[in-house]
């Protein structure tokens, strides 16, 4: 171990963190006695980082260590690489009064590097769901200093994305589709390879919700000539099939919609969609235009990769031999 864990790769932190995970409480009573003795041992504490991880949820004290050592860290070494992953992060509803200070302490850092790029980077990761707007400053002022890297583009995209995604009202996320689309481009246009293939989904549905059709559409067929052997073919196959479902569906084609649907269906799976499951929103809008058959068909299909849910599936699909639309269908 090299004792600093911000020259690290991304990767080897979170085996790191992961590693923290599967130690025993006397494992973690050890390396908590070692981060004691010497307060400068980032690898201790991203180990321990990884073992309060999921433990703060139901632990009181164990919650309290966590947001102890994402401080110290933000307050004393602020490139260390766990603080680029989730489990360097506080929440500010859970963490209350320590996300606050944690809040501070990186407006501190960041006052104190501003042309920091790993600084810039970290901060928007603790910023990115409670305060979206400083995230975006710190993404927007690391794209200004290194414009040819595409992850701020990429990160920023994601971002208006999520403001697409939780608003409610149709003008706002007209304006937050346009602005996703536009830094997905970009860095459409600086990644290579895979990289370009993993945005074409969220490139396809910004376009989508940003009203332009024809780029919804471009987007759509490239993902479904970019089917191979991969991980992420199965999602190009789904998505690619829903957004053209959709498309058809606005343009009052229900016929070419109820074919993509099924297409959908069809696809291999991936470990998102057989861990998370399908898309279910050109399903249900078809069940509002009472294309109830298509719609049972669909979720069969889904059963032969979605396995985790296949008792949810089977109780939409009674719903929907009921003639009702599920509740809770997605």
């Amino acid at each position: 171990m090299c004792g600093l864990c911000s020259v690290l790769q991304a990767a080897d932190v979170t085996m790191l963190a992961i590693e923290g995970r599967r130690m025993t409480p006397d494992q973690a009573a050890t390396v908590e006695k070692k981060v004691q003795e010497n307060p400068k041992n980032i690898e201790a504490r991203t180990q321990l980082l990884g073992y309060y991880f999921a433990k703060q949820y139901t632990d009181t004290a164990a919650r309290k260590a966590k947001q102890k050592n994402v401080l110290w860290l933000i307050e004393n070494k602020p490139e260390a690489g766990v603080l680029g992953t989730p489990f360097g992060q506080l929440d500010m509803v859970l963490d209350g009064s320590a996300y606050t200070r944690g809040k501070q302490a990186w407006e501190k850092q960041l006052k104190a590097q501003p042309d920091n790029l790993t600084l810039l980077g970290h901060s928007a990761n603790y910023f990115l769901l409670p305060d979206r707007e400083l995230a975006k400053k710190s993404l927007k002022k690391a794209q200004k200093l290194d414009a040819d890297n595409p992850q701020w583009a990429r990160k920023l995209g994601q971002l208006y994305s999520l403001d697409m995604q939780s608003s409610s009202s149709l003008k706002v996320q007209k304006e937050a589709a346009t602005q996703a689309l536009e830094q997905l481009e970009i860095a459409y246009q600086l990644s290579a390879n895979q990289a370009k293939d993993v945005l074409l989904k969220s490139l396809a549905q910004a376009a989508l919700v940003a009203g332009d059709t024809e780029k919804a559409k471009e987007y759509a067929e490239l993902m479904l000539n970019q089917i191979g052997s991969d991980w992420n073919s199965g999602n190009n196959e789904h998505y690619g099939n829903i957004i053209l479902g959709e498309i058809a569906l606005a343009e009052g084609d229900v016929d070419a919609a109820k074919q993509y649907l099924i297409k959908a269906g069809k696809t291999k799976g991936s470990p998102q969609l057989n861990s998370f499951g399908p898309d279910f929103g050109l399903a249900k809008a078809l069940l509002e235009k009472d294309q109830k058959e298509v719609v049972l068909e669909y979720l069969t299909l889904c059963g032969n990769f979605w396995v985790l849910g296949k008792d949810r599936l089977a109780e939409w699909s009674k719903a929907i031999n009921d003639n009702q639309i599920p509740k809770t269908l997605r």
